[in-house]
């Protein structure tokens, strides 16, 4: 196995740059100057990792990568990892619908406990609410109850915007 000291870097990313850069002036002859313009900034990245050290990085990187499969290939105990990761991911997968029909069954319980109490409570009679008829002092004509949330409140202007709808045709 060669050493990252044992290849010349220098000349190999110089090689890549130049025939990048030559590749790149026949592109800008075929397709216009954009194309040949991105063609050379990619020509030129070899150059620049060799500059910055970043060949090294990218050496160390990858016998790192290539020592991990070598290890990771010929190994019993890396492949029991992966086989309780699997048994693991297995299990997530199964529990969750159990849980969810674990609490479907829950609810079933809330419910039928809900529906006891409401037949328990249901014995007795309840008088229906009644709209009762308010006469206002100046017109002496009935207004009538509102139904819903606002019953108790009738101090708000809807009503005049009610009947100025119902006057267009508006229901």
């Amino acid at each position: 196995m060669s050493t990252y000291n044992q290849i010349v870097s220098l000349p190999l990313c110089a090689a890549l740059t130049g025939l990048g850069l030559v590749l790149s002036f026949f592109v800008m002859r075929r397709r216009g100057l954009g194309a040949g313009l991105r063609g050379a900034a990619w020509s030129l990245l070899p150059l620049a990792a060799y500059l910055t050290g970043s060949v090294k990085m990218f050496w160390k990187m990858g016998v790192a990568i290539a020592d991990f499969a070598k290890g990771f290939v010929l190994s019993t105990e890396v492949w029991s990892g992966i086989a309780v990761a699997g048994l693991a991911a297995l299990l997530f997968v199964v529990s969750g619908p159990l849980r969810r029909r674990g609490k479907r069954g829950q609810r079933g319980q809330d419910q039928q406990a809900v529906g006891a109490a409401t037949t328990r409570t249901s014995g007795r009679d309840i008088a229906p609410r009644t709209a009762s008829v308010a006469t206002t002092p100046s017109a002496q004509t009935p207004v009538k109850a509102r139904k819903g949330k606002n019953a108790a409140d009738d101090d708000d202007d809807l009503g005049d915007v009610e009947d100025i709808l119902r006057r267009h045709g508006i229901t």
